[in-house]
């Protein structure tokens, strides 16, 4: 077996004792990867500015929605209006919307039940 080979093999055995450099540093690409791996790489098939929940209600999901979207003190038509845009979808209905705030006061986000 080749040297290289050898060396991709006990790379994916973990065949590396603990107190090798060679586990260290295995230990250091790991660490690497977790600490500076784009957040963006794991949003998948999110829509912008919101993310759907499934919830426990069959047809109803839930919509989180930032305020820069909606705009301030949003009214029934502007709510419909963001959540036709985060999801694509224009046969979606707005049952509920609530206001998620931080803990200064301010409005952090609007989650919003759709069917």
């Amino acid at each position: 077996m080749s040297p290289i080979l050898r060396v991709i093999k006990n790379i994916v055995l973990w065949s590396y004792g603990r107190a090798t450099w060679q586990y260290d540093v295995l230990c250091v690409l790991i660490l690497a990867f977790v600490f500076l791996t784009p957040k963006s790489w794991f949003d998948g098939g999110k829509p912008a500015g919101g993310a759907l929940h499934q919830n426990s209600s069959v047809g109803v999901e839930k919509l989180l929605l930032k305020p820069e979207i909606l705009g301030e003190n949003p009214d029934q038509q502007a709510v419909e209006r963001g959540v036709r845009v985060a999801t694509g979808r224009s046969d979606v209905r707005v049952r509920v919307v609530r206001e998620l705030r931080d803990a200064s006061g301010r409005i952090a986000a609007y989650e919003v039940d759709i069917e």
